[in-house]
């Protein structure tokens, strides 16, 4: 592997420091489009089937992450989940939960990542949705890297998802690998990242700050 002149090294470990910083709070704005996304369709329904009372948990749930007490938002969710867990709002209560558990600092709460992690795997486990699952796989992978958990962090991004997701993944790919030092292999991740992200998104120029901090390969 190429050795980082004393410049690129420097640039390289403050885009770590900040997108370490800001990643997952990037994912968490993923999941509220996601999460909105078919919304609406789910909860007409879910309305008009024999689920009225899922409907209703969902909506109290949904007042609880308005209180930022993350007690009331994780029982809440568990409610949904535990009695209503085939309905698309089971999916959705634990993906916000494992936000708030994530983020911490709600009412003095620390971050809890064994709770988020649990939330997560529910999502990948039980979900209807395939595009909840996906989004759910790349929170826990970006949970499992803040933990070093390397390994398991790119099992979570080797599983298939569609085209519409491979920058993500890919990007995601890039910071594990980047993490593990292995710069030319976190080169070549964000150059797909690159490739696949829409040329009018501003995330596609974060990847490129990535790629100009490891330097050109030599």
């Amino acid at each position: 592997m190429a050795a980082l002149d004393l410049q690129e090294q420097e640039q390289f470990e403050a885009l770590k420091a900040w997108w370490k910083d800001n990643r997952n709070q990037f994912l968490g704005g993923l999941l509220i489009v996601v999460v909105a996304m078919g919304g609406w369709r789910g909860w007409q329904y879910y309305q008009h089937q024999q689920a009225d009372e899922a409907a209703t948990l969902y909506r109290q749930f949904i007042e609880q992450l308005a209180s930022k007490d993350a007690k009331r938002v994780n029982d809440a969710a568990a409610a949904v989940t535990d009695k209503f867990a085939s309905t698309a709002y089971a999916a959705r209560a634990a993906l916000l939960a494992a936000q708030v558990n994530e983020q911490g600092q709600v009412n003095g709460q620390g971050k809890d990542l064994a709770r988020a992690k649990t939330q997560l795997q529910w999502v990948i486990d039980n979900a209807g949705e395939a595009t909840l699952k996906d989004v759910a796989r790349l929170r826990l992978a970006a949970v499992l890297l803040d933990e070093k958990n390397y390994a398991d962090a790119l099992k979570q991004l080797d599983a298939k998802h569609p085209d519409s997701f491979d920058g993500l993944y890919a990007d995601l790919r890039g910071d594990v690998l980047s993490a593990q030092g292995k710069i030319d292999e976190a080169r070549s991740s964000y150059k797909l990242a690159y490739e696949k992200i829409d040329a009018k998104s501003m995330y596609r120029n974060l990847v490129q700050i990535k790629l100009d901090a490891l330097g050109v390969a030599k």
